[in-house]
């Protein structure tokens, strides 16, 4: 079975990104969105923008 990456539906803070990388990856979202916090504010905004391009482009379940 293959898998694929979709915006969680169960784990959702704001659209879903972190939930559903944390599924894909099998790790607690918590961590992928701590990961992502430390990202976005060490690029100036960077993980801000990639996360917004993410939301759009990962389908929904």
């Amino acid at each position: 079975m293959q898998k694929r990456l979709y915006l969680s539906s169960t784990d959702v803070k704001i659209c879903g990104v972190c939930g559903g990388l944390g599924e894909y990856f099998d790790i607690d979202p918590t961590i992928v969105r701590l990961i992502w916090v430390v990202v976005t504010l060490s690029s100036c905004g960077a993980g801000l923008l990639a996360y917004l391009i993410a939301s759009l482009i990962i389908p929904k379940r």
